[in-house]
């Protein structure tokens, strides 16, 4: 009973968010997601706040977000038709390169200030460094997943900053991004911008208007036999039950893998699924729409849960490292998104760096919204790069592979080597970048070609 009252008012507290982004200008310009604005109100009336809400509800709240980052993961590669290598790398290499660039400079930056500032001036645990990256490009998903893993290695603050990092990310996503986009109006830096250059109001409100609905999922099985939804459904469980059987070999290896997460090998096992399932021709019963819905109920509940169980005395106890690397980390992604995306895209440079900006500091959604500002009609080829980008991206960075096993790397190799691990990961990068001759030195700001 305690779990469903708990479930209950969560619901309660997303749909008071939910009205709030649908009657407020200021939270409608901002594109927050009601989730987020939830998580606020929830953490405002909590125990830092009002104290309205009992204990019995918060305890039944902290560990759904470590739960449900497993379904989300789970989700991404089912009902996804995947292409060949080839196709993927001609439409999105160039996307990958930059994103791995911008990914891991998230941690080259956030290790050098790190070293050379925070543990010398604040006495900070050195995978303090790790914040930025599991909070900007992993979201908070992520960052609750990866409690355990800071726990492992003694910085129990890490998983609360990193949540905390991850909401500086999103409003950071918005906000600068925004300004951005406002910049590259003004000086011609986009290709397509339709005549309003901006999102439909109902976007804005939330509310879709009856002309503008859609269906949210399609029926692929009888529900005489069994509901869609449950079908769906039991098949990421499959997906996270190969990872926990991966993850669970993992630590019979070795016992220093008790602290890698569950979520990036329940990602490896959704691809698992998926593959077999197209091998066996059975994909044609899975509807990606139905997996969206799925992931978007476990994201929703998560972030809420997540934030409004943040513990605020973490962050007033480490509140001017915290403010100086969310600082850092800012200035690194907006460096990325107008020094870098010139040099490494070809063309449609601001649309492709304005998308991996949004993403690399918010999530992947609001990087597609970005794009959406810019190139409503997606005229470019910049949400197909995007999209083949972050089928080989996320399995290891953003919550990947990459993300899981950082905290071990820094731990056991050290700050410094951790450095130049980072560095060499970026410079090989580039330097296929710059084999392919996506690299262009002194390019042309201006969009001077044909609208596509």
């Amino acid at each position: 009973m305690e779990f469903l009252i708990s479930i209950c008012v969560l619901s309660a507290f997303l749909l008071v968010g939910k009205a709030l982004r649908a009657n407020i200008k200021l939270l409608q310009r901002m594109f927050l997601p009601s989730a987020i604005i939830a998580g606020f109100i929830a953490l405002a009336v909590g125990p830092y706040g009002l104290n309205l809400i009992p204990d019995w509800i918060l305890a039944q709240w902290r560990p759904l977000a470590g739960i449900l980052i497993n379904v989300v993961f789970a989700t991404l590669f089912l009902g996804v038709e995947i292409p060949g290598m080839k196709k993927i790398w001609s439409t999105g290499g160039s996307q990958l390169c930059f994103g791995v660039v911008a990914g891991m400079g998230q941690y080259f930056i956030a290790l050098l200030v790190t070293v050379l500032v925070l543990m010398p001036l604040f006495g900070v645990h050195r995978l303090f460094a790790c914040i930025v990256e599991i909070g900007f490009s992993g979201g908070h998903g992520t960052a609750a997943g990866m409690k355990h893993a800071f726990d492992g290695y003694g910085f129990t603050a890490g998983a609360d900053l990193s949540l905390m990092s991850a909401t500086v990310g999103v409003l950071s996503a918005v906000v600068v991004g925004m300004i951005l986009i406002n910049v590259a109006i003004r000086r011609n830096y986009c290709a397509y911008l339709s005549e309003k250059k901006g999102i439909p109001s109902y976007k804005r409100k939330g509310l879709i208007p009856k002309p503008n609905r859609f269906s949210i999922a399609t029926a692929t099985v009888a529900t005489e036999a069994i509901e869609p939804l449950t079908f769906h459904f039991a098949i990421v469980a499959v997906a996270i039950l190969l990872g926990w059987g991966m993850l669970s070999g993992f630590k019979a290896i070795h016992p220093e893998f008790d602290k890698l997460p569950l979520f990036p090998l329940a990602m490896i096992g959704g691809l698992i699924v998926q593959k077999a399932s197209m091998a066996l021709k059975i994909t044609t019963y899975y509807d990606k729409n139905t997996f969206d819905r799925i992931l978007g109920f476990a994201l929703d509940v998560l972030v809420i849960s997540a934030i409004a169980s943040i513990n605020l005395d973490v962050f007033v106890s480490y509140m001017w490292p915290f403010v100086i690397i969310m600082t850092t980390g800012v200035a690194w992604m907006v460096f990325c998104a107008v020094f870098l995306a010139p040099r490494m895209f070809p063309r449609f440079w601001f649309e492709r760096g304005i998308t991996e900006f949004g993403m690399q500091t918010g999530v992947t959604a609001i990087g597609l919204l970005l794009l959406r500002v810019v190139d409503p009609l997606y005229k470019t080829d910049t949400a197909k790069a995007f999209g083949f980008k972050q089928m080989i991206y996320e399995p290891f960075l953003g919550g990947g592979f990459i993300t899981a096993f950082a905290p071990m790397l820094v731990s056991k190799l050290g700050v410094w080597p951790s450095i130049g691990v980072s560095f060499a990961i970026m410079l090989v990068f580039f330097l296929i970048s710059l084999l392919n001759r996506w690299v262009n030195f002194k390019p042309e700001l201006e969009f001077k070609g044909e609208v596509p």
